[in-house]
């Protein structure tokens, strides 16, 4: 039998991973066992890595990076169809997926999980969207997908973050400063979008919103609890609406949205689904996508749940 796979992205965490990882790979290797490591050199490769891996019979398939390279893995594991469980070494910026399964942050503890964890199936998302080069695509994910505000901080994120970044931020910003600082920024200079949603097969219906969330997992945007109630096992989508607040009542409740108490606002709307469409109301308009804190392309996009179609190793 195939030694586990352990798939990771030297780049995430700014860098650090590599840095780390020598350190990583000993607790690895002392509290879960022997292991094939390999890296990934460019955006993508991970999907790769894992479907081959898990065609040629690897059984544990162990992501090592922030939630890209956590996606990427998954949706190589999904698009290989095999009976394969998928583990989690998490180093990276964000860590919103790894914070719903509850997964620890130091890499000898997050081993111990590999170790001595369950293994249960969870739900995951599958999206259709328009990519970057005009054409139809898809792509599972397994915390948010989301479109609105969210996509123009993750976008000022991957730009390296604001050129200003105070010495100190709220403690509500949790521990992303870039995610922090480009949520703040954003707020104050983006304005709401047009689109028609529908959920399941409800009637549509036009909105006017500074952000939409189809959540499967609970956290996005480095520790936003955008979804507290959402469940990775119930089958279903948490959609959560942020209506047109303005920027500045955005900002003055923006540590509700961290903690996770914003959905009794009144311009927050929470409902569930199993199936989501949505599209800009006018066709000229470009609305960017998030999908597990990447953007890959933008509306029309429909979103499906897929119940229990991965094996995860999660705390016992």
């Amino acid at each position: 039998m195939s030694l586990p796979l352990v798939i990771i992205n030297p780049e995430s965490a700014g860098g650090d991973t590599q840095r780390a990882w020598p350190k990583i790979a000993s607790d690895l290797r002392s509290h879960f066992g022997a292991f094939t490591p390999v890296f990934t050199e460019r955006a993508g490769q991970g999907t790769e890595l894992a479907a081959e891996g898990a065609r040629r019979g690897v059984k544990l398939i162990i992501a090592c990076g922030g939630d890209g390279t956590i996606s990427e893995v998954a949706n190589g594991i999904l698009l290989a169809g095999e009976d394969v469980v998928m583990g989690i070494i998490p180093s990276g910026t964000g860590g919103d997926f790894r914070r719903t399964i509850g997964i620890p942050v130091r890499a000898r503890d997050a081993a111990n999980v590999l170790r001595n964890g369950r293994t249960r199936r969870i739900d995951v998302g599958r999206v259709t969207f328009i990519n970057h080069e005009g054409a139809e695509d898809s792509r599972y994910f397994l915390g948010v997908a989301s479109f609105g505000m969210s996509a123009e901080v993750i976008q000022r994120v991957k730009e390296g973050g604001p050129d200003w970044i105070p010495s100190r931020l709220p403690k509500w910003l949790g521990g992303s400063v870039s995610f922090g600082a480009s949520m703040l920024q954003v707020a104050s200079s983006s304005s709401s979008i047009k689109v028609v949603v529908q959920l399941d097969s409800k009637q549509e219906q036009h909105f006017t919103l500074a952000n939409f969330c189809i959540a499967n997992a609970r956290y996005f945007g480095g520790g936003m609890k955008i979804a507290p109630d959402a469940k990775v096992d119930d089958g279903q989508f948490d959609c959560v609406s942020v209506g047109d607040l303005g920027a500045a009542r955005i900002m003055a409740n923006a540590p509700r949205i961290y903690t996770g108490t914003h959905l009794s606002m009144q311009q927050v709307n929470h409902t569930l689904a199993k199936k989501v469409f949505a599209r800009p109301a006018n066709k000229e308009s470009i609305v960017m996508l998030e999908i597990d804190g990447e953007l890959p392309g933008h509306l029309p996009a429909s979103f499906q749940i897929l119940p229990g179609a991965l094996k995860l190793r999660c705390p016992g």
